[in-house]
Protein backbone atom coordinates (compact mmCIF):
# COMPACT_ATOMS: atom_id res chain seq x y z
CA UNK A 1 0.00 0.00 0.00
CA UNK A 2 3.01 2.31 0.97
CA UNK A 3 4.25 1.51 -2.19
CA UNK A 4 0.96 2.39 -4.18
CA UNK A 5 0.84 6.19 -2.31
CA UNK A 6 4.53 6.76 -3.50
CA UNK A 7 3.61 6.12 -7.19
CA UNK A 8 0.40 7.96 -6.84
CA UNK A 9 2.30 11.02 -5.60
CA UNK A 10 4.48 10.78 -7.99
CA UNK A 11 2.22 10.83 -11.01
CA UNK A 12 0.43 13.65 -9.52
CA UNK A 13 3.55 15.91 -9.16
CA UNK A 14 4.24 15.07 -12.46
CA UNK A 15 0.73 16.43 -13.73
CA UNK A 16 1.31 19.65 -12.04
CA UNK A 17 4.24 20.21 -14.08
CA UNK A 18 2.73 19.40 -17.62
CA UNK A 19 -0.56 21.05 -16.84
CA UNK A 20 1.56 24.44 -15.96
CA UNK A 21 3.36 24.32 -19.38
CA UNK A 22 0.81 23.16 -21.33
CA UNK A 23 -1.35 26.36 -20.01
CA UNK A 24 1.87 28.91 -19.92
CA UNK A 25 2.48 27.63 -23.95
CA UNK A 26 -1.56 28.36 -24.74
CA UNK A 27 -1.02 31.79 -23.45
CA UNK A 28 2.15 32.21 -25.55
CA UNK A 29 0.45 31.25 -28.42
CA UNK A 30 -2.29 33.13 -28.28
CA UNK A 31 -0.25 36.43 -27.45
CA UNK A 32 1.66 35.14 -30.71
CA UNK A 33 -1.05 35.03 -33.31
CA UNK A 34 -3.60 37.46 -32.36
CA UNK A 35 -2.44 40.52 -34.88
CA UNK A 36 -0.80 43.56 -33.16
CA UNK A 37 -3.70 45.82 -34.25
CA UNK A 38 -5.62 44.74 -31.65
CA UNK A 39 -3.83 44.92 -28.76
CA UNK A 40 -1.19 47.26 -29.15
CA UNK A 41 -0.95 50.95 -28.68
CA UNK A 42 -2.76 52.51 -31.05
CA UNK A 43 -0.67 56.14 -32.29
CA UNK A 44 -4.14 58.06 -31.61
CA UNK A 45 -6.21 57.35 -28.72
CA UNK A 46 -8.45 58.99 -26.85
CA UNK A 47 -5.80 60.07 -24.10
CA UNK A 48 -4.38 62.04 -26.41
CA UNK A 49 -7.09 63.98 -26.21
CA UNK A 50 -7.94 64.59 -23.21
CA UNK A 51 -10.48 67.40 -23.58
CA UNK A 52 -11.83 66.36 -26.23
CA UNK A 53 -14.61 64.44 -27.48
CA UNK A 54 -13.15 62.40 -30.86
CA UNK A 55 -13.36 58.96 -30.90
CA UNK A 56 -10.90 56.46 -32.96
CA UNK A 57 -10.57 53.47 -33.90
CA UNK A 58 -7.96 52.45 -32.06
CA UNK A 59 -10.02 53.80 -28.43
CA UNK A 60 -12.69 51.72 -29.47
CA UNK A 61 -11.70 48.75 -29.97
CA UNK A 62 -9.78 49.04 -26.27
CA UNK A 63 -12.86 50.37 -24.97
CA UNK A 64 -14.56 46.81 -26.30
CA UNK A 65 -12.22 44.81 -24.83
CA UNK A 66 -12.16 46.27 -21.58
CA UNK A 67 -15.73 46.42 -21.62
CA UNK A 68 -17.78 44.17 -23.22
CA UNK A 69 -20.19 41.76 -21.50
CA UNK A 70 -19.55 38.99 -24.76
CA UNK A 71 -15.98 38.61 -24.02
CA UNK A 72 -15.86 38.68 -19.89
CA UNK A 73 -18.20 35.12 -20.01
CA UNK A 74 -15.17 33.60 -20.85
CA UNK A 75 -13.48 34.02 -17.99
CA UNK A 76 -16.51 32.61 -15.58
CA UNK A 77 -16.40 29.47 -18.31
CA UNK A 78 -12.44 29.15 -17.54
CA UNK A 79 -12.74 29.21 -13.79
CA UNK A 80 -15.44 25.78 -14.28
CA UNK A 81 -13.46 24.32 -16.65
CA UNK A 82 -10.40 24.70 -14.36
CA UNK A 83 -12.74 23.36 -11.39
CA UNK A 84 -13.56 20.70 -13.16
CA UNK A 85 -10.13 19.52 -14.03
CA UNK A 86 -9.13 20.08 -10.80
CA UNK A 87 -11.85 17.81 -10.01
CA UNK A 88 -11.07 14.87 -12.88
CA UNK A 89 -7.54 14.77 -11.49
CA UNK A 90 -8.65 13.71 -7.70
CA UNK A 91 -7.33 10.28 -6.55
CA UNK A 92 -10.97 7.69 -6.29
CA UNK A 93 -12.25 8.69 -2.75
CA UNK A 94 -11.82 6.27 0.42
CA UNK A 95 -15.23 4.95 2.02
CA UNK A 96 -15.70 4.23 5.83
CA UNK A 97 -18.52 1.44 6.26
CA UNK A 98 -19.54 -0.64 8.99
CA UNK A 99 -21.87 -3.58 9.17
CA UNK A 100 -22.74 -5.74 11.77
CA UNK A 101 -24.26 -9.38 11.07
CA UNK A 102 -25.94 -12.00 13.24
CA UNK A 103 -28.37 -9.57 14.75
CA UNK A 104 -32.03 -10.12 16.88
CA UNK A 105 -31.62 -13.58 15.40
CA UNK A 106 -33.33 -16.82 16.66
CA UNK A 107 -31.31 -19.52 18.86
CA UNK A 108 -27.60 -18.60 19.21
CA UNK A 109 -27.90 -15.79 17.62
CA UNK A 110 -30.97 -13.89 19.47
CA UNK A 111 -29.96 -10.10 20.91
CA UNK A 112 -26.71 -8.93 19.74
CA UNK A 113 -24.83 -11.27 21.77
CA UNK A 114 -23.84 -12.97 18.24
CA UNK A 115 -23.31 -10.03 16.46
CA UNK A 116 -20.43 -9.81 14.15
CA UNK A 117 -19.24 -6.25 13.79
CA UNK A 118 -17.15 -5.01 10.90
CA UNK A 119 -15.43 -1.59 10.13
CA UNK A 120 -13.97 -1.45 6.66
CA UNK A 121 -11.98 0.94 4.29
CA UNK A 122 -12.74 0.50 0.57
CA UNK A 123 -11.69 2.49 -2.37
CA UNK A 124 -11.01 2.13 -6.28
CA UNK A 125 -7.74 0.74 -7.89
CA UNK A 126 -8.27 2.97 -11.33
CA UNK A 127 -6.46 0.51 -14.43
CA UNK A 128 -5.29 1.85 -17.92
CA UNK A 129 -4.48 5.55 -16.78
CA UNK A 130 -8.12 7.08 -16.34
CA UNK A 131 -7.34 9.94 -14.26
CA UNK A 132 -4.33 11.23 -16.93
CA UNK A 133 -7.06 10.70 -19.86
CA UNK A 134 -9.61 12.43 -17.49
CA UNK A 135 -7.18 15.62 -17.07
CA UNK A 136 -6.04 15.36 -21.16
CA UNK A 137 -10.13 15.80 -21.73
CA UNK A 138 -9.99 18.23 -19.25
CA UNK A 139 -7.19 20.33 -20.82
CA UNK A 140 -8.35 20.14 -24.46
CA UNK A 141 -11.70 21.37 -23.08
CA UNK A 142 -9.64 24.44 -21.70
CA UNK A 143 -7.72 24.50 -25.12
CA UNK A 144 -10.94 24.62 -27.32
CA UNK A 145 -12.27 27.54 -24.76
CA UNK A 146 -9.29 29.50 -25.41
CA UNK A 147 -9.64 28.90 -29.57
CA UNK A 148 -13.52 30.39 -29.25
CA UNK A 149 -12.62 32.87 -27.03
CA UNK A 150 -10.15 34.27 -29.69
CA UNK A 151 -12.56 34.17 -32.30
CA UNK A 152 -15.33 35.35 -30.46
CA UNK A 153 -12.45 38.65 -29.91
CA UNK A 154 -12.35 38.97 -33.29
CA UNK A 155 -15.54 38.81 -34.56
CA UNK A 156 -16.97 41.38 -31.69
CA UNK A 157 -13.61 43.56 -32.72
CA UNK A 158 -14.70 43.09 -36.47
CA UNK A 159 -18.04 44.45 -35.48
CA UNK A 160 -16.54 47.20 -33.74
CA UNK A 161 -14.54 48.04 -36.84
CA UNK A 162 -17.78 47.32 -39.09
CA UNK A 163 -19.69 49.82 -37.02
CA UNK A 164 -16.75 52.48 -36.71
CA UNK A 165 -17.02 52.28 -40.63
CA UNK A 166 -20.24 53.13 -41.24
CA UNK A 167 -20.42 56.10 -38.97
CA UNK A 168 -17.20 57.05 -40.32
CA UNK A 169 -19.25 57.08 -43.90
CA UNK A 170 -22.03 58.95 -42.10
CA UNK A 171 -19.52 61.42 -40.95
CA UNK A 172 -18.84 61.98 -44.75
CA UNK A 173 -22.23 62.38 -45.92
CA UNK A 174 -23.13 64.71 -43.59
CA UNK A 175 -20.23 66.76 -45.06
CA UNK A 176 -21.53 65.98 -48.22
CA UNK A 177 -25.48 67.23 -47.30
CA UNK A 178 -24.20 70.59 -46.12
CA UNK A 179 -21.71 70.82 -49.46
CA UNK A 180 -25.81 70.12 -50.83
CA UNK A 181 -27.04 72.69 -48.81
CA UNK A 182 -24.80 75.19 -49.53
CA UNK A 183 -25.34 74.53 -53.61
CA UNK A 184 -29.16 74.87 -53.10
CA UNK A 185 -28.84 78.30 -51.06
CA UNK A 186 -26.42 79.66 -53.88
CA UNK A 187 -28.53 78.38 -56.08
CA UNK A 188 -32.06 79.87 -54.83
CA UNK A 189 -30.19 83.28 -54.08
CA UNK A 190 -28.93 83.50 -58.27
CA UNK A 191 -32.23 82.49 -59.19
CA UNK A 192 -33.91 85.33 -57.21
CA UNK A 193 -31.91 87.27 -58.50
CA UNK A 194 -32.46 86.50 -61.92
CA UNK A 195 -36.20 86.96 -61.38
CA UNK A 196 -35.61 90.09 -59.92
CA UNK A 197 -34.35 91.40 -63.40
CA UNK A 198 -36.85 89.75 -65.35
CA UNK A 199 -34.78 86.89 -66.40
CA UNK A 200 -36.44 83.64 -64.37
CA UNK A 201 -40.17 82.69 -63.82
CA UNK A 202 -41.26 82.81 -60.36
CA UNK A 203 -42.26 78.81 -60.86
CA UNK A 204 -38.05 78.17 -61.52
CA UNK A 205 -37.67 80.54 -57.51
CA UNK A 206 -40.47 78.63 -56.12
CA UNK A 207 -38.67 75.43 -57.50
CA UNK A 208 -35.16 76.39 -55.92
CA UNK A 209 -37.04 77.27 -52.80
CA UNK A 210 -38.10 74.18 -52.65
CA UNK A 211 -35.30 72.15 -53.60
CA UNK A 212 -33.20 73.69 -50.72
CA UNK A 213 -35.96 72.93 -48.35
CA UNK A 214 -35.45 69.31 -49.70
CA UNK A 215 -31.64 69.45 -49.43
CA UNK A 216 -32.17 70.85 -45.41
CA UNK A 217 -34.60 67.74 -45.10
CA UNK A 218 -31.93 65.50 -46.22
CA UNK A 219 -29.24 66.80 -43.89
CA UNK A 220 -31.55 66.49 -40.66
CA UNK A 221 -32.29 62.79 -41.55
CA UNK A 222 -28.24 62.31 -41.99
CA UNK A 223 -27.97 64.39 -38.65
CA UNK A 224 -30.46 61.75 -37.09
CA UNK A 225 -28.75 58.52 -38.53
CA UNK A 226 -25.31 59.56 -37.30
CA UNK A 227 -26.68 59.96 -33.76
CA UNK A 228 -28.43 56.23 -33.88
CA UNK A 229 -24.93 54.80 -35.27
CA UNK A 230 -23.41 56.56 -32.42
CA UNK A 231 -25.60 54.90 -29.76
CA UNK A 232 -25.07 51.40 -31.92
CA UNK A 233 -21.03 52.07 -31.95
CA UNK A 234 -21.49 52.59 -27.80
CA UNK A 235 -23.49 49.66 -27.06
CA UNK A 236 -20.23 47.53 -27.54
CA UNK A 237 -18.41 48.73 -24.61
CA UNK A 238 -21.35 48.78 -22.69
CA UNK A 239 -22.20 53.14 -22.70
CA UNK A 240 -25.57 54.25 -22.28
CA UNK A 241 -24.99 57.69 -22.18
CA UNK A 242 -22.03 58.98 -25.45
CA UNK A 243 -18.59 60.04 -24.59
CA UNK A 244 -18.10 61.40 -28.19
CA UNK A 245 -19.66 63.19 -30.43
CA UNK A 246 -17.42 62.66 -33.63
CA UNK A 247 -14.50 60.08 -35.15
CA UNK A 248 -11.24 60.52 -36.52
CA UNK A 249 -10.18 58.10 -39.19
CA UNK A 250 -9.48 58.44 -43.38
CA UNK A 251 -12.10 57.12 -45.20
CA UNK A 252 -10.52 57.00 -48.22
CA UNK A 253 -7.07 55.13 -47.50
CA UNK A 254 -7.11 51.60 -48.73
CA UNK A 255 -2.85 50.84 -48.81
CA UNK A 256 -1.93 47.64 -50.96
CA UNK A 257 -3.32 44.03 -50.40
CA UNK A 258 -1.65 40.96 -50.07
CA UNK A 259 -1.88 38.39 -52.53
CA UNK A 260 -4.94 35.86 -52.24
CA UNK A 261 -2.92 32.96 -52.12
CA UNK A 262 -1.09 34.63 -49.18
CA UNK A 263 -4.76 35.51 -47.67
CA UNK A 264 -6.62 32.27 -47.43
CA UNK A 265 -3.01 30.20 -46.38
CA UNK A 266 -3.07 32.92 -43.19
CA UNK A 267 -7.17 31.65 -43.15
CA UNK A 268 -6.74 28.29 -42.63
CA UNK A 269 -4.93 29.42 -39.51
CA UNK A 270 -7.19 31.43 -38.10
CA UNK A 271 -9.45 31.26 -35.00
CA UNK A 272 -12.63 30.38 -36.94
CA UNK A 273 -10.56 27.63 -38.20
CA UNK A 274 -8.00 26.51 -35.28
CA UNK A 275 -11.76 26.05 -32.80
CA UNK A 276 -12.26 22.58 -35.19
CA UNK A 277 -8.95 21.75 -34.53
CA UNK A 278 -9.15 22.07 -30.94
CA UNK A 279 -12.27 20.17 -30.82
CA UNK A 280 -10.71 17.20 -32.79
CA UNK A 281 -8.29 17.21 -30.27
CA UNK A 282 -10.62 17.25 -27.43
CA UNK A 283 -12.66 14.45 -29.57
CA UNK A 284 -9.32 12.32 -29.58
CA UNK A 285 -8.64 13.19 -25.81
CA UNK A 286 -12.44 11.92 -25.34
CA UNK A 287 -11.57 8.57 -27.21
CA UNK A 288 -8.62 7.53 -25.24
CA UNK A 289 -10.57 7.93 -22.52
CA UNK A 290 -13.57 5.67 -23.51
CA UNK A 291 -11.03 3.42 -24.49
CA UNK A 292 -9.71 3.38 -21.01
CA UNK A 293 -12.84 2.19 -19.75
CA UNK A 294 -12.36 -1.21 -21.30
CA UNK A 295 -9.80 -1.73 -18.33
CA UNK A 296 -11.79 -2.62 -15.45
CA UNK A 297 -10.89 -0.99 -12.44
CA UNK A 298 -10.14 -2.97 -9.15
CA UNK A 299 -12.42 -2.38 -5.93
CA UNK A 300 -10.70 -3.43 -2.62
CA UNK A 301 -12.21 -3.58 0.72
CA UNK A 302 -10.04 -3.91 4.20
CA UNK A 303 -11.17 -4.07 7.40
CA UNK A 304 -11.94 -5.32 10.98
CA UNK A 305 -14.05 -7.80 11.97
CA UNK A 306 -15.10 -8.14 15.88
CA UNK A 307 -17.28 -11.29 17.25
CA UNK A 308 -19.29 -10.36 19.81
CA UNK A 309 -19.60 -13.90 20.64
CA UNK A 310 -15.59 -14.39 21.99
CA UNK A 311 -14.08 -11.04 21.88
CA UNK A 312 -12.21 -11.73 18.88
CA UNK A 313 -10.99 -9.89 16.44
CA UNK A 314 -10.05 -10.24 12.46
CA UNK A 315 -9.01 -8.69 9.68
CA UNK A 316 -10.99 -8.77 6.53
CA UNK A 317 -9.99 -8.49 2.58
CA UNK A 318 -11.91 -8.33 -0.01
CA UNK A 319 -11.00 -7.52 -4.08
CA UNK A 320 -14.31 -7.16 -6.91
CA UNK A 321 -13.83 -6.87 -10.68
CA UNK A 322 -16.73 -6.06 -13.44
CA UNK A 323 -17.00 -8.13 -15.71
CA UNK A 324 -17.83 -7.67 -19.77
CA UNK A 325 -16.44 -3.98 -19.36
CA UNK A 326 -15.18 -4.03 -22.80
CA UNK A 327 -18.65 -5.16 -24.52
CA UNK A 328 -20.50 -2.76 -22.52
CA UNK A 329 -18.37 0.42 -23.53
CA UNK A 330 -18.07 -0.35 -27.26
CA UNK A 331 -21.18 1.78 -27.97
CA UNK A 332 -19.32 4.56 -26.36
CA UNK A 333 -16.19 4.56 -28.41
CA UNK A 334 -18.30 3.93 -31.91
CA UNK A 335 -20.42 7.18 -30.55
CA UNK A 336 -16.37 9.42 -29.73
CA UNK A 337 -15.86 8.21 -33.29
CA UNK A 338 -18.39 9.39 -35.29
CA UNK A 339 -18.57 12.47 -33.78
CA UNK A 340 -14.93 13.11 -34.41
CA UNK A 341 -15.72 12.19 -37.96
CA UNK A 342 -18.91 14.69 -38.07
CA UNK A 343 -16.37 17.37 -36.87
CA UNK A 344 -13.45 16.24 -39.60
CA UNK A 345 -16.42 17.18 -42.32
CA UNK A 346 -17.46 20.04 -40.74
CA UNK A 347 -14.02 21.56 -40.41
CA UNK A 348 -13.52 20.57 -44.12
CA UNK A 349 -16.83 22.36 -45.38
CA UNK A 350 -15.93 25.15 -42.81
CA UNK A 351 -12.81 26.03 -44.77
CA UNK A 352 -14.83 25.57 -48.38
CA UNK A 353 -16.95 28.35 -46.85
CA UNK A 354 -14.47 30.81 -45.87
CA UNK A 355 -12.45 30.58 -48.94
CA UNK A 356 -15.99 31.53 -50.88
CA UNK A 357 -16.25 34.07 -48.29
CA UNK A 358 -12.65 35.55 -48.33
CA UNK A 359 -12.44 35.50 -52.22
CA UNK A 360 -15.88 37.40 -52.53
CA UNK A 361 -14.66 40.24 -49.91
CA UNK A 362 -11.23 40.32 -51.50
CA UNK A 363 -12.97 40.71 -55.04
CA UNK A 364 -15.46 43.09 -53.69
CA UNK A 365 -12.63 45.06 -52.27
CA UNK A 366 -10.48 45.31 -55.33
CA UNK A 367 -13.33 45.97 -57.49
CA UNK A 368 -14.59 48.93 -55.13
CA UNK A 369 -10.99 50.33 -55.14
CA UNK A 370 -11.03 50.55 -58.86
CA UNK A 371 -14.24 52.31 -58.58
CA UNK A 372 -13.45 54.46 -56.28
CA UNK A 373 -9.88 55.62 -58.67
CA UNK A 374 -12.30 56.12 -61.57
CA UNK A 375 -14.63 58.58 -59.20
CA UNK A 376 -11.85 60.65 -57.88
CA UNK A 377 -9.24 60.75 -60.88
CA UNK A 378 -11.82 61.18 -63.59
CA UNK A 379 -15.81 61.52 -62.81
CA UNK A 380 -15.90 63.79 -60.17
CA UNK A 381 -13.71 66.26 -61.37
CA UNK A 382 -15.36 66.53 -64.90
CA UNK A 383 -18.45 66.58 -62.90
CA UNK A 384 -17.32 69.90 -61.08
CA UNK A 385 -15.98 71.31 -63.87
CA UNK A 386 -19.21 70.92 -65.95
CA UNK A 387 -21.16 72.25 -63.17
CA UNK A 388 -18.79 75.55 -62.88
CA UNK A 389 -19.17 75.85 -66.31
CA UNK A 390 -23.39 75.74 -66.43
CA UNK A 391 -23.49 78.20 -63.57
CA UNK A 392 -21.58 80.60 -65.44
CA UNK A 393 -23.73 80.07 -68.97
CA UNK A 394 -27.38 79.74 -66.71
CA UNK A 395 -26.00 83.23 -64.85
CA UNK A 396 -25.41 84.40 -68.48
CA UNK A 397 -29.00 83.21 -69.51
CA UNK A 398 -27.60 80.82 -72.49
CA UNK A 399 -28.90 77.33 -69.91
CA UNK A 400 -31.95 77.08 -68.19
CA UNK A 401 -32.46 76.50 -64.91
CA UNK A 402 -33.33 72.65 -65.36
CA UNK A 403 -29.69 72.19 -66.85
CA UNK A 404 -28.11 73.89 -63.60
CA UNK A 405 -30.04 71.35 -61.48
CA UNK A 406 -29.34 68.24 -63.23
CA UNK A 407 -25.12 69.15 -63.23
CA UNK A 408 -25.67 70.20 -59.96
CA UNK A 409 -27.54 66.37 -58.83
CA UNK A 410 -25.10 64.70 -60.88
CA UNK A 411 -22.23 65.93 -59.12
CA UNK A 412 -23.61 65.12 -55.38
CA UNK A 413 -24.19 61.64 -57.00
CA UNK A 414 -21.01 61.10 -57.86
CA UNK A 415 -20.04 61.71 -54.38
CA UNK A 416 -22.51 60.19 -52.72
CA UNK A 417 -20.94 57.00 -54.53
CA UNK A 418 -17.58 57.78 -54.28
CA UNK A 419 -18.08 57.65 -50.30
CA UNK A 420 -19.95 54.56 -50.78
CA UNK A 421 -17.60 52.92 -52.85
CA UNK A 422 -14.70 53.86 -50.63
CA UNK A 423 -17.06 52.34 -47.48
CA UNK A 424 -17.81 49.49 -49.05
CA UNK A 425 -14.62 48.53 -49.85
CA UNK A 426 -13.60 49.69 -46.25
CA UNK A 427 -15.72 47.02 -44.55
CA UNK A 428 -14.61 44.18 -47.01
CA UNK A 429 -10.92 45.19 -45.88
CA UNK A 430 -12.22 45.03 -42.05
CA UNK A 431 -13.85 41.54 -43.07
CA UNK A 432 -10.63 39.90 -44.50
CA UNK A 433 -9.10 41.25 -41.49
CA UNK A 434 -11.28 39.47 -39.07
CA UNK A 435 -11.23 36.57 -41.27
CA UNK A 436 -7.33 35.90 -41.33
CA UNK A 437 -6.61 37.87 -38.04
CA UNK A 438 -4.21 40.12 -39.65
CA UNK A 439 -4.17 43.34 -41.36
CA UNK A 440 -4.67 43.08 -44.88
CA UNK A 441 -2.32 45.13 -46.09
CA UNK A 442 1.35 44.90 -46.85
CA UNK A 443 3.10 48.25 -45.06
CA UNK A 444 2.06 49.27 -41.55
CA UNK A 445 1.00 52.66 -42.33
CA UNK A 446 -1.69 51.60 -45.03
CA UNK A 447 -4.51 49.47 -43.66
CA UNK A 448 -7.56 51.44 -43.32
CA UNK A 449 -6.10 54.85 -42.79
CA UNK A 450 -7.72 55.09 -39.86
CA UNK A 451 -5.17 54.77 -36.97
CA UNK A 452 -5.23 51.22 -36.61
Amino acid sequence: MAALVAGYARSSLKEIIVRNIHTLLVALLFAIAVPSYVFAEAPFTDKHYPDSDILTLPAALQKTLRQNPQLHQFEFIRKRLRAERDTNALNPSYALGLTVENVAGTGDISGFDGAEITLALSSVIELGYKREARVTVAEARLERLEQEKRAQTLDVLGQVTSAFIQLLTTQEELKLAADAVRLSESLYKTVQERARRGAASDAEVRRAKASLAQSRLQDQFVRQKYERQKVSLARFWGDTTLSFSSVEGNLYGFGEARDFAELYARVQQAPAIEIFASELRLKEAELRLAKTQNKADLSWQMGIRQLQANGDTALTLGVSVPLFTERRNESRIVAVMAEYDVIASQHAERLLALHDRLFDAYSQRQQYVAAYEQLIQNIIPDLEIALSITRDAFEQGRLKYLDWIAAQQELLAAKQQRIQTASVALLNQALIEQLTAEPLTISDDSGTKMNR
